[in-house]
């Protein structure tokens, strides 16, 4: 019989809780660690529509990249919307397990799936831990040489669609080869892409000042913004193979393919706009 602690044991050696960051809240959420374990969901967010999707496909186990419960908390009462997941999940039988910035740093983490889903070749961490292989982000090669308009495409196609798209800014026809990724929110990263020497760096949620900042410089990678769950999404993949290995096939693992971005839509703003490589 397989456990949710088999589960567990697996991604633990996979995403040392060690590697998190102090503030972070990582490990078994709820659940029972003596549960069998027939089915397993993975996806970054454990939102309403995860957790009905683990229930509705007959998982005992979420594996989600982002924490439910990152802030303390006194309670978890059903009348809340995070106490009603809780107890939704209690009640179904479903544990959840979350992977967080321990994911991010380990090797391969998050970084790593999504510079594969790229097509890159990873050769260093962007912000190495003292060990010199896990931490934040990751440094890669492209096969060829390529147009950051080319790039930029690339990307688009590489990840999930969501409303906000695939944001750029650099020149269209800069040579691309050597690039910076971090999934998840990045630009306190930029001028650690900018000292790595990549041309352009790919992550998610840049704001408009540091992204402005960093673009004054002539030599700064160019930018790709792309969705924060898009960034990580890549991930679940990961993860999934990481259980099917470790646990011999006794388990079924399933990515979710829920689209939990929050937004839902949006404006091309004036008819005059292109959307491609303005001002």
């Amino acid at each position: 019989m397989t456990t949710v602690a088999d589960a567990v044991a697996a991604l633990e050696s996979a995403y040392p809780p060690a590697l998190a960051e102090s503030w972070d809240a990582v490990g078994l959420v709820c659940g029972d660690p003596a549960d069998e374990v027939t089915k397993i969901l993975v996806c970054v967010d454990p939102v309403e529509s995860t957790v009905d999707e683990a229930i509705e496909v007959g998982a005992q186990l979420l594996v989600a990249h982002h924490p439910l419960l990152l802030k303390g908390v006194h309670g978890v009462p059903a009348d809340t919307v995070k106490g009603a997941l809780v107890h939704r999940m209690i009640r179904a039988g479903v544990a959840l397990f979350c992977a967080h910035t321990n994911a991010d740093a380990a090797d391969p983490g998050v970084s790593d799936a999504l510079a594969e889903a790229i097509g890159l070749r990873v050769t260093a961490p962007l912000n190495p831990n003292p060990d010199g292989r896990t931490g934040i982000g990751r440094v890669g090669d492209l096969p060829e040489p390529e147009p950051f308009a080319a790039f930029v495409e690339r990307v688009a196609r590489a990840l999930p669609a969501t409303e906000g798209g695939v944001r750029a800014a650099g020149d269209p026809n800069r040579r691309i080869r050597r690039v910076a990724v971090s999934g998840g929110a990045g630009d306190s990263y930029l001028a650690t892409a900018a000292k790595a020497g990549v041309d352009a760096y790919v992550t998610a949620d840049l704001r408009h000042h540091p992204a402005s900042e960093h673009m004054a410089t002539a030599a700064a990678p160019a930018l790709v913004d792309v969705a924060h769950w898009a960034s990580e999404w890549p991930w679940c993949g990961q993860a999934a193979g990481v259980l099917r290995a470790a646990l011999g096939g006794t388990v079924s693992v399933e990515v979710s393919t829920r689209r939990t971005d929050p937004w839902t839509a949006q404006s091309a703003g004036a008819p005059t706009r292109t959307g491609r490589f303005t001002g």
